[in-house]
């Protein structure tokens, strides 16, 4: 589930002819869903791959096409459009719009307020591999990011013309997530954040192992806010269904041998670490090299102690900001404290059970040295941003 961003931002969304368009339905529908306002621009050229009618329905405005469009009340839509925007995406962005850019041309009134603007724009190219392998394309492209214009992809993959290559447009989740990104403050900028999240698997034979419970959202939460915050994030990963958090190093692991030796690998020079893995404390002392076959009503296993990841880091000599998740049945408050003191952690977010595992929602308690801090309940983005700001306070 996405979270609503803080403050309401205003997002000029540029569409040009290019088939790509049909992917501006999609991430209209996500940046209104996030409280992001969105008012969509049109050239004529891209009303012939998607209706004007579609996006104002998605958008909840009229859309402008026409330079000489009478919804606006001075005559002059390609100023008024830009000086109400936070910034100005351009998706698709077309090899032939990206030549206007590059030349400041204005001959239809989405070039022209990309040229009258006074926010940031991006652009997300789209089109043919050859067409973005085109000698001109990439120089044009470079003079773009030369301009202090951000390029979103593209992407690369099965094209509509048949062939297969870069220049796909971006999907429309990845997108946001760049506009999420553009507009999140960076407060943790030139920070270096550890997370670890997931589960960890303890094989018991080549077919069976033993696990904790956990679908990892809350830890991909965590690294993505903290990415878009600025920070530099190195996710450590159990097994988990979710694709990896943009702009994230991210590192897939099974145990809890495994998730340990990751962590110690990564953790100099990290500001913070927060072990949000619902990491197995017990793993078999032998594995069976070949399925355990069923030959009697019981089977006994030999358990051994896996090493506290989250209590090693905090003991380090010099340890970075150290943050728990305590998921109880009872007694949450209680017993999460008594894990910070014994862990000697800076900070720990207590919840129940069965009120976060699985869901995209959680509601929990921050504590520190200052007392408890409930937070209510959230999608787990909204409790990831809620969290990291709270770390940014303590820091």
């Amino acid at each position: 589930m996405l979270a609503p961003m803080q403050k309401n931002k205003s997002l000029v969304l540029g569409i040009t002819a290019g088939i790509a368009a049909y992917k501006a339905a999609e991430l209209v529908r996500l940046l209104i869903k996030a409280n992001i306002d969105v008012q969509v621009v049109m050239t004529e050229s891209a009303t012939q791959f998607i209706t004007p009618t579609t996006m104002q329905a998605l958008s909840g405005k009229p859309v402008f096409v026409g330079m000489w469009d009478e919804g606006v009340d001075n005559g002059m839509p390609h100023i008024e459009l830009s000086r109400n925007a936070d910034a100005i995406l351009i998706a698709p962005a077309t090899a032939e719009f990206v030549a206007k850019l590059l030349h400041g041309r204005a001959d239809d009134l989405l070039s022209t307020l990309c040229l009258a603007r006074d926010c940031p724009l991006l652009v997300a190219p789209a089109m043919n591999k050859q067409m973005w392998e085109n000698p001109a394309t990439q120089r044009n492209f470079k003079q773009l990011a030369a301009d202090n214009i951000a390029v979103l992809g593209p992407g690369s993959g099965e094209q509509a013309c048949g062939e297969t290559g870069d220049g796909r447009m971006l999907e429309a989740t990845e997108l946001f997530a760049h506009i999420e990104a553009h507009f999140t403050p960076k407060i943790l900028a030139d920070k270096q954040l550890l997370i670890t999240a997931g589960a960890t698997l303890e094989m018991i034979d080549p077919v069976r192992g033993i696990t904790n419970l956990s679908s990892g959202k809350m830890g991909y939460a965590i690294a993505q806010a903290a990415a878009n915050m600025g920070a530099k994030v190195t996710l450590v990963s159990g097994p988990t269904h979710l694709p990896p958090p943009h702009n994230v190093a991210f590192i897939s692991v099974n145990s809890a041998a495994s998730m340990y030796e990751a962590v110690m690998q990564n953790i100099q020079n990290q500001d913070v670490f927060i072990g949000v893995a619902a990491v197995a404390d017990y793993a078999p002392t032998e594995v069976a090299q070949h399925k355990i076959k069923k030959t009697a009503d019981t089977l006994t296993l030999t358990l051994h102690r896996n090493k506290d990841i989250l209590a090693e880091v905090a003991h380090l000599p010099n340890p970075p900001f150290c943050v728990g998740f305590a998921a109880e049945s009872e007694h949450v408050v209680e017993y999460a404290e008594k894990k910070r003191i014994t862990k000697k952690l800076a900070l720990i977010v207590a919840n129940e059970v069965t009120s976060a595992m699985g869901h995209d929602d959680n509601q929990v308690t921050l504590i520190d040295d200052n007392g408890n801090h409930p937070l209510v309940r959230a999608p787990k983005s909204t409790i990831a941003t809620q969290l990291l700001e709270h770390i940014t306070h303590l820091l």
